[in-house]
């Protein structure tokens, strides 16, 4: 944003000293358009620095004369932190949604790029964007109530929707939906170079818990 204000800058506010001497002579609002750019760079330089570094500091205290000048500011919101991805999670979780006929055997249903089996390898998708597994993403970011359709896509994987099982890599129950089905929470991470050599796998997994509960048609 403000490397897009120094095009606001005239040519002739870096020209000769004769541009200079003609400039000098024109009216006083017009330098004043002219000087207003160069001193909003200036303010907001150090506070565009600043918010580059609470980025990768996040803990770090905000020093007085930049918290001041950015209470003024924010709500214009020419100096704040965005763009995608400005902040990466640190882990990967992942939700794995399992069906099962009786409730003792689980199934994983497989999508086709987000990790899930940790012996398949990361697969390519740019420019593609599967917009299923990004979702699992983000939901796996954040909480079942704030993730709502989680629970219609769990339902239509019980009634053997092909609109949604055809949008995965592999469904368990090709001939008959499963009776129950549930989604488990974990934690992923690459496999290093020896677990990878001595075992094949590309990820290891820790699991964290129960994401949603087990449900089946039956309970609706």
């Amino acid at each position: 944003t403000i490397a897009l204000c120094l095009l606001l800058i005239d040519d002739a506010t870096f020209g000769r000293p004769r541009v200079v001497a003609t400039v000098a002579g024109r009216g006083f609002a017009w330098r004043l358009a002219m000087l207003f750019p160069v001193a909003v760079i200036i303010v907001m330089l150090p506070l565009n620095g600043w918010l580059i570094f609470i980025a990768f500091k996040p803990e770090a205290k905000w020093p007085r004369p930049l918290a001041f000048v950015y209470e003024r500011v924010e709500p214009f919101r020419i100096a704040n932190g965005y763009g995608l991805f400005r902040v990466m999670t640190k882990d990967r979780k992942e939700i794995v949604i399992e069906g099962s006929a009786d409730g003792i055997d689980w199934l994983p249903y497989e999508f086709k790029w987000k990790p899930g089996d940790v012996m398949r390898a990361p697969g390519w998708c740019a420019p593609h964007q599967p917009r299923l597994d990004w979702q699992m993403w983000f939901a796996a970011l954040g909480s079942p109530r704030e993730n709502a359709w989680i629970d219609n896509l769990e339902v239509w994987l019980l009634e053997g929707k092909t609109d949604v099982t055809r949008l995965l890599a592999r469904n368990p129950f090709p001939q008959k939906p499963p009776r129950y089905i549930r989604a488990t929470f974990y934690r992923y991470r690459f496999a290093t170079s020896d677990e990878h050599r001595e075992t094949g796998a590309w990820w290891k997994r820790q699991e964290l818990g129960e994401y949603l509960p087990t449900i089946s048609l039956e309970r609706f």
